[in-house]
């Protein structure tokens, strides 16, 4: 499909608003995703680390009591 201005590309015929719309909403979508996968995943590495350290420090405890 061959579009004679710029103005036509983005207007697609008719029917831009709901094909960028389409591109937004996928996008936009895409990238929460990739930022709350994200954010997760530094969640769960700072809880690993945190109960890695806090069975270090019961381990030394007990390992003082004997």
């Amino acid at each position: 499909m061959q579009f004679d201005s710029i103005s036509d590309f983005f207007n697609m015929g008719g029917y831009g608003f709901y094909v960028w719309l389409a591109y937004g909403v996928t996008f936009s979508s895409l990238a929460i995703l990739i930022v709350a996968s994200a954010r997760r995943k530094r969640a769960v590495l700072s809880e690993i680390a945190t109960k890695i350290a806090r069975e270090a420090r019961l381990k030394e405890s007990r390992g003082n009591k004997q």
